[in-house]
């Protein structure tokens, strides 16, 4: 029996989802008004520079692998570049050669360098058992929207199982180090947000996994569920972020959270 009707999912075009975010509350943003009120509030008033660095571009690019296919992903990237006919090989990245084929795709580019890298993480996902069976069925990229804690808020879920629940997918650098670097960025309070907002609309609170996949040799694969016990504590944390949140907004106040004299003890 699933545990998700699928068709609560919207798709949208990820330009669309990232240009509701004015009106609507997202994991990203709340984490950030986590770490500090001042950036999120900055970040709103598009006064931060958000370029793409080039290790999010790419891992943009591997979710479309990965999760949506190569048709997909060979329709929104142009993937290579102009060989060179004198060496049988390409054209640097940064000769005129390349620069002029790459500004006539009208689209983003992935050299052949990082798409041999992608194509490398797709097939170090295909190798694990776990994550095969998470992304055997389901949906990339659905979008939910639903009012949580009061404020509108949405979600863009990596991979919708309609078996399992949530899966959300990360590259890293070396899955010794995941779990660390899961505490670090706050994944668990992500996905979190995810299962509160996804269960606004569902009436229950599903399974959470991740798949997380390395830019290296020999591109691991690892699976993680998050317990209840995990999920149920992040809720906590999020929760209150957003009762402080909407405080934050009523008063017009924004603190970078280090205004105190702090004790830097070392043990």
């Amino acid at each position: 029996m699933s545990l998700i009707d699928l068709n609560v999912l919207q798709t949208e075009p990820a330009e669309v989802y990232h240009g509701k975010a004015k009106e609507n509350l997202s994991s990203h943003q709340l984490i950030d008004f986590m770490r500090c009120p001042l950036l999120y509030q900055r970040r709103r008033a598009g006064l931060v520079d958000e370029k793409e660095s080039s290790a999010y571009f790419i891992g943009r690019a591997a979710h479309t692998r990965i999760l949506e296919g190569l048709d997909v992903y060979e329709r929104e990237f142009a993937v290579g570049g102009p060989i060179n006919p004198a060496t049988g090989k390409p054209f640097g990245n940064t000769t005129k050669k390349f620069l002029e084929w790459q500004e006539a795709q009208q689209k983003p580019v992935i050299p052949f360098d990082k798409a041999e890298l992608i194509s490398c993480m797709n097939s170090g996902v295909r190798q694990n058992p776990y994550a095969c069976q998470l992304l055997e069925q389901g949906r990339a990229e659905g979008v939910v929207r639903a009012t949580y804690r009061d404020l509108p808020s949405q979600i863009r879920i990596d991979w919708t199982n309609p078996e399992f629940g949530i899966v959300d997918l990360k590259t890293c650098d070396d899955l010794v180090w995941f779990e660390s670097d899961a505490r670090r960025y706050g994944y668990h309070q992500q996905l979190a947000f995810y299962q509160n907002v996804l269960g606004q609309v569902i009436g229950e609170l599903v399974p959470v996994f991740i798949v997380a996949v390395e830019k290296k040799e020999p591109y691991r694969c690892g699976v993680w569920q998050l317990p209840s016990e995990t999920l149920l504590l992040a809720r906590g944390e999020i929760e209150a972020a957003i009762e402080r949140l909407k405080i934050a907004k009523a008063e017009d106040r924004w603190i970078t959270g280090y205004e105190e004299l702090r004790m830097l003890t070392i043990v």
